[in-house]
């Protein structure tokens, strides 16, 4: 187990410290020792230009790792993550509706918009599954309606909006790290932080969800409140990072299948193995970005999609 935690870790540290060294000047690594000896130019550029892009990106690839990783445990499907269940959807629409609609500083009150939106298709996702209780087949097919109505909500609004809003909000929905400060980073992690304590909390229940309906009732677990928690801690993770970066798909899928392929099966080991993940494919994905000058949400699909064509390639005679 060490082993596995031993390479997610130093590939983590090794793209932060990649991330951070990178400028547009080109490859500088100097720069990090400057700032470390007190140099003031280097603490600016390292400290309050890269670092807190590094900082949020690591925080952001951790919630839509872990979140992915409840997805996959609550839906019992290695091909799900928070997408799918329609939460990035509402998280998006609720942030698009605060841009397009209201005019002035908006930064500030993303986080509240992101949030409102994801717990609204939550609820409204299990809410419409709920037939004397809830199943994994009725969640996901609900959750693509969802995903599918907040889909041309945004649409609409990014039709018939004023341009220059249309713009900013066409920006956003790329995914990107870009403009990330320490202001960001702090109120991502004071809304992030609680939910991923708790999901590590909660790992045995997770564990427990793999069984079917009649198994973990007999163990005990009430299972449709214990849906409904994990559903809401996801609903947290992935609507604070889809303010805080936009909505950046195949994270929450990707991680969790390296996370499980690098170690234990168990969630206790899973969790922070994907988080780690989840850090470094956002991580890599940010670089890339900014060496192609290109906004880090394109990129990941690049990576997602050849990684879902081999997992349904291992899987064509199951």
């Amino acid at each position: 187990m060490r082993a596995g935690i031993a390479l997610p870790v130093s590939l983590a540290l090794a793209m932060a410290l990649l991330t951070l060294a990178w400028g547009d000047a080109g490859l500088a690594p100097a720069d990090i020792l400057a700032a470390l000896r007190g140099d003031p130019v280097a603490g600016v550029v390292v400290g309050t230009l890269r670092g807190p892009r590094v900082a949020v990106a690591i925080l952001v690839g951790a919630c839509l790792a872990v979140a992915g990783t409840i997805t996959q445990a609550v839906m019992r499907n290695p091909l799900a993550e928070p997408g799918l269940l329609g939460i990035n959807g509402g998280a998006g629409l609720g942030v698009t509706i605060l841009i397009v609609h209201l005019t002035g500083p908006t930064g500030h009150l993303m986080p509240l918009a992101g949030f409102a939106g994801a717990t609204l298709a939550a609820a409204a996702i299990y809410g419409l599954a709920w037939r004397q209780g809830t199943s994994a087949i009725r969640l996901i097919l609900v959750g693509i309606g969802i995903g599918a109505l907040t889909g041309a909500a945004i649409s609409f609004l990014t039709a018939f909006g004023d341009v220059r809003d249309v713009q900013r909000a066409v920006g956003w929905m790329a995914g990107s790290l870009y403009g990330a400060d320490w202001t960001r980073f702090s109120w991502l992690l004071a809304w992030s932080m609680p939910a991923l304590v708790a999901t590590r909390l909660l790992a045995r229940e997770l564990d427990i969800l793999g069984f079917d309906d009649d198994c973990i009732q007999s163990l005990g677990l009430r299972l449709h409140l214990m849906r409904g928690i994990l559903i809401l801690l996801c609903t947290i993770l992935a609507g604070a990072a889809v303010a805080a970066a936009g909505p950046l798909a195949f994270i929450g899928l990707l991680a969790p299948h390296l996370a499980r392929i690098c170690g234990d099966t168990r969630h206790a080991y899973r969790l922070p193995l994907a988080a780690t993940w989840g850090a470094i494919l956002l991580l890599a994905a940010d670089l890339g970005g900014r060496l192609l000058n290109l906004p880090a949400g394109v990129l990941t699909p690049l990576i997602g999609v050849p990684f879902i064509g081999i997992l349904l390639w291992k899987q064509r005679d199951d």
